[in-house]
């Protein structure tokens, strides 16, 4: 049985591989330099952070930070930038429909997006977009 930290992983990325049906999906990839018409998504497995430490029994309660990657082009009639803000909206809409990821973690959150360019010369107009997932989660073992 995989870690608790990795079903969390799985799960965010279960989550937004629903969400993006038509994207391409990615985990712990670099910037693509190709983006699919139905744009990208890349889980990156993040960082868990220092956790908070319960006694009695002993839980490691953990905020952990995951980066959320998504990349769209242009269309002839949708713009790059419209494209990613309807990914990101689907990506939020299914956060806010499953705060608990099925009961793995005490509660998910998104961060705003901070998007950026991706044109290059002779490449269609693109854009992409890094979001936080931060899962708040506890487990009595650290590393299972």
């Amino acid at each position: 049985m995989p870690s608790k930290r990795e079903q969390v992983i799985q799960a965010v990325a279960a989550l937004v591989k629903a969400a993006l049906p038509k994207a391409a999906h990615y985990r712990n990839e670099v910037k693509q330099q190709t983006i699919p018409a139905g744009g990208y998504a890349n889980v990156d497995d993040g960082d868990p952070g220092e956790p908070d430490v319960t006694l009695n029994p002993t839980t490691w309660i953990y905020e952990h930070e995951i980066p959320l990657e998504f990349a769209a082009n242009k269309t002839a009639t949708v713009s790059a930038e419209v494209r990613l803000d309807k990914m990101l909206q689907a990506v939020g809409a299914a956060v806010a429909a499953d705060r608990t990821l099925g009961g793995l973690c005490d509660y998910v959150m998104v961060q705003a997006a901070v998007t950026e360019p991706l044109t290059a010369d002779g490449a269609p107009v693109s854009r992409s977009a890094l979001v936080g997932l931060i899962a708040v989660y506890g487990t009595t073992d650290p590393l299972n």
